[in-house]
């Protein structure tokens, strides 16, 4: 029988489990092989999800499976996505979706984010944790390449009320030199589905000389879904197939942004020591609203919230922000 989880809709059964090697054909269903298993529950900053407009300063759970859907060449977690899932159970953590949010609780989270592969893969698992927090009154994100069915993609929005989406380029043979797919259309049609139906933030990881020629024109594309989505242009550190692959000047990304910029309010140039991009400027006067550090490699951290009930204090311009903003030791917890 075939999947319905992401776009390869694979043929399931007689040992064969897909693209992601997570799911199996069981009396006659698409079950998941390893439900409930866990790579890892760690405590992150939102920022360095990175999430810059949602609950910004907030404490997230981040928690992981294995396993992916694409075959990106530049990968940096290609030990967990594209590993064996068999070979890596023994490592795994087991919790129920009642374990994994009592932990987050103890632990003082404000939120749990999926962001180490691919949610699709691991679907089940995460709607019967999505129960267990929508209870505990805890939010969940995801960070998700969006390589899904229309019908995974109602999914996905039903578990996660704030997502950020991975879209890598536009070429078709970008997506099937770098990424493994045949075309981004599914990718595309589903950034404006999630869109409409819950908080999206888009990253992008430059890869210069190969994808960075396509920022404009994914520049274009968010602004015609939502000229105030918040988008975040990587600045990519290549592993897995990649690792001899020179890293993307910054210079010369950051003056490729600067049309991007004209079209789209919240553009934002990290994953590097000290970027001077990671600040939320109000549309309409320019004011700072929101400030970060940028510590590189994942750990950016809120410096300053200057809004004034999620507005501009200069102007009063409202800013496009999901949740509020969150204390870090607001609900105490342990570490």
């Amino acid at each position: 029988m075939k999947c319905n989880y992401c776009e390869w809709r694979c043929e399931l059964g007689d040992g064969n489990y897909g693209v992601c090697r997570m799911y199996q054909e069981e009396g006659g269903m698409v079950k998941e092989r390893f439900p409930h298993k866990w790579c890892t529950y760690v405590i992150s900053r939102v920022e360095s999800v990175p999430f810059y407009h949602a609950y910004p300063g907030s404490r997230s759970m981040t928690i992981g499976t294995s396993g992916c859907n694409m075959a990106c060449r530049y990968c940096v977690n290609a030990f967990i996505a594209k590993e064996e899932p068999a070979t890596l159970q023994d490592a795994m953590y087991t919790f129920t979706p009642a374990e994994l949010v009592q932990m987050a609780i103890k632990r003082g989270c404000h939120n749990i984010v999926f962001n180490v592969n691919e949610p699709t893969v691991s679907l089940p698992s995460l709607l019967e944790v999505s129960k267990e927090a929508r209870l505990a009154g805890i939010p969940m994100g995801c960070l998700t390449n969006a390589y899904t069915t229309e019908e995974a993609t109602e999914l996905l929005a039903s578990v996660f009320s704030f997502v950020n989406i991975s879209l890598k380029g536009l070429a078709a043979d970008f997506c099937r030199e770098y990424v493994g797919i045949p075309d981004v259309k599914p990718i595309l049609r589903n950034i404006k589905r999630l869109a409409s139906l819950t908080h999206v933030e888009v990253t992008t990881p430059v890869i210069e000389s190969v994808n960075d020629n396509e920022l404009d024109q994914i520049a274009a594309f968010l602004a015609d879904v939502d000229k105030e989505i918040p988008w975040h242009v990587f600045r990519l550190l290549p592993e897995y197939k990649m690792k001899e692959a020179e890293y993307p000047n910054i210079e010369a990304i950051n003056g490729a942004l600067e049309k991007s910029r004209q079209v789209l309010p919240y553009v934002y140039f990290h994953n590097f020591v000290g970027s001077n991009w990671v600040n939320t400027r109000c549309p309409q006067c320019g004011s700072a609203v929101i400030e970060r550090f940028s510590l590189g490699c994942g750990g950016d951290k809120l410096d300053r919230y200057n809004c004034r009930n999620k507005a501009c204090p200069e102007c009063g311009y409202r800013i496009k922000l999901h949740g509020d903003r969150i204390e870090w030791n607001g609900q105490g917890g342990q570490l």
